[in-house]
């Protein structure tokens, strides 16, 4: 977690205990110089409301409007709701990746049940109580938008009745070389399971073992160091195997071993290593006797940045890769996905072989711990940007009913993805289900099942050089 949202977290977690106390305070004198019954009753009531309708961590105001800029060969087109359907001011302009920009009103049911938008078969969730500019995918749908007949309606929210289209046209980057670089086991069947299953020629390059918060394996009878050894072990494992059920050979899988949360600290200090936080080890050879070829950390084993960007530098330079599939370098906060990023950005300053797109990707965001929204198998809106980012393309690929369930089972085979809700979050989604008319899917607990398998991969697309 980066420093930033561990900041908005507490300050969050603050506002929440002064509000409870000054509730408490409320109540006491209720229980005193009222009736002293309506003290519990209101206590668990307002339990009730806050796991229904106030326990997501949304670190902004569902007021603000999202800021996106497109790069100038984005096509714009205005276009206007007439009858419940989208109408273009002029004939669609051809592009893969269509995203609908238009400010949304939520009605009063719309700050207690999600607000969301049904684009023809699709839906896409917003904010409760949204009232902003956001950003709808039509990917997918050009045959019938451009025909005018793409339904659009509103739920538990009001559209504004004009809106700006940007069509970006984009390659099929799954026919490219493409080097795909995962912090941990898992990050890359999140990201882009639909665009490496598809690819003929990619690589997965995964740059931890993945071992710490290892406490669940403690019940294996394995003190602090053993268990986070096993959930290394695993889910090396995971990294190297799983790829396969997407098509991907385990000798186009690499394990570079290093340690969960030590990316950023080897980055400031490449001379020195740095092992793992919990299991103690120190010698990343442990898990890379599968690779398919020798690197340059295999000499000595340190857990360092020198040898990282050594490694990266070489394997960029083995596989010639075209395209390089990484974590968003502003818009994804994990610690080790924003040093995954910086680190490839160093081994490209050093490395003969230059790729020509980076491809970014979020799977965790600083603000909204629920992005992307709504329910599984449904569209992926754009995430909240509530500062300017860079003015990248965009390449939203569609994802086949079929490839959406393959997606789904390959996370259902990552050990980290397979443990049990706790009692009160599933206390809480039960609230949810009942009152605040949420769902989940049936492939698995983890949240990851809800957010990760939908209608679309998202990704930013920037040119790396001329």
């Amino acid at each position: 977690m980066s420093s930033r949202k561990q900041r908005l977290l507490s300050r969050h977690r603050r506002q929440k205990r002064l509000f409870l106390l000054a509730s408490l305070a409320v109540l006491a004198a209720i229980g005193v110089f009222v009736v002293w019954w309506l003290v519990p009753l209101v206590l668990v009531l307002g339990w009730i409301a806050h796991e229904a309708w106030f326990a997501d961590h949304l670190f902004y105001s569902p007021q603000d409007d999202y800021q996106y800029g497109f790069p100038p060969e984005a096509a714009r087109q205005s276009v206007s709701l007439v009858n419940g359907r989208l109408q273009l001011s002029a004939p669609l302009v051809a592009g893969d990746t269509l995203i609908l920009e238009l400010c949304l009103r939520s009605t009063v049911v719309g700050r207690y049940l999600d607000p969301h938008v049904l684009l023809g078969d699709d839906r896409q969730d917003f904010e409760r109580g949204v009232r902003g500019q956001r950003y709808l995918n039509l990917s997918g749908q050009a045959d019938a938008l451009g025909k005018g007949e793409l339904p659009i309606t509103g739920r538990h929210c009001r559209l504004s009745v004009s809106g700006m289209l940007y069509s970006m046209h984009n390659p099929d980057y799954a026919g490219r070389r493409v080097m795909l670089l995962a912090p941990h086991a898992d990050d890359a069947e999140l990201a882009a399971f639909g665009l490496y299953s598809r690819a003929p020629e990619v690589v997965i390059v995964t740059l931890t073992q993945g071992e710490i918060e290892a406490a669940g394996y403690r019940r294996l009878g394995l003190d602090a160091a053993r268990a986070a050894r096993l959930k290394g072990r695993l889910r090396t494992w995971d990294s190297l195997a799983v790829p396969l059920w997407g098509g991907v050979a385990q000798n186009r899988c690499v394990q570079l071993g290093y340690y969960c949360l030590q990316l950023p600290a080897m980055l400031a200090e490449p001379e020195q290593s740095f092992a793992s936080r919990e299991s103690a080890d120190a010698d990343v050879r442990s898990v890379r006797r599968h690779n398919p070829l020798l690197l340059p950390a295999d000499a000595d084993g340190l857990a360092s940045g020198r040898n990282l960007l050594a490694d990266l530098v070489a394997l960029l330079e083995h596989f010639h890769p075209e395209v390089i599939v990484t974590p968003h370098p502003q818009l994804d906060p994990h610690a080790d996905h924003v040093a995954t990023t910086e680190a490839l950005a160093q081994a490209l300053r050093q490395s003969r072989w230059q790729p020509e797109i980076a491809l970014f990707y979020a799977n965790h965001l600083h603000d909204n711990d629920r992005w992307p929204m709504g329910p599984a198998g449904n569209g992926i809106a754009l995430p909240p940007a509530l500062a300017p980012v860079p003015a990248d393309g965009l390449w939203s690929p569609v994802l086949s009913p079929e490839v959406q369930l393959d997606k789904a089972m390959a996370l259902a085979m990552q050990h980290d993805l397979q443990s049990h809700l706790p009692f009160k979050q599933r206390l809480r989604r039960t609230i949810q289900q009942l009152l605040a008319g949420r769902r989940w899917p049936t492939t698995g607990e983890d949240e990851f099942f809800r957010k990760a398998v939908r209608r679309h991969e998202l990704f930013w697309v920037r040119r790396l050089h001329s």
